[in-house]
């Protein structure tokens, strides 16, 4: 919980730093630092429920069918060379 709570502190910062120097506006910088997570969790929440719905999942399947190198996990790291 430690690790989750600091990672939600560095964003929020994070967050904050890079839309005042952006806009040079503290109020500005201030608003989206705690809009943008509100937008973010209702998105994800909605991502979520429709995620499992029953014609992604299908969809997500038949793609797996089709080049089931492309789901592997090892497919998504490049091989190292010598």
């Amino acid at each position: 919980m430690a690790k989750t709570a600091t990672f939600g502190v560095l964003h929020l910062g994070t967050s904050f730093g890079v839309t005042f120097a952006l806009t040079g506006n503290v109020a500005v910088a201030g608003a989206v630092t705690f809009v943008e997570p509100l937008v973010n969790t209702v998105m994800h929440h909605f991502f979520d429920k429709y995620w499992e719905h029953p014609r992604l999942r299908a969809l997500r399947q038949a793609m797996s069918r089709r080049n089931p190198a492309a789901t592997s996990a090892s497919a998504a790291v490049p091989a190292i060379s010598a």
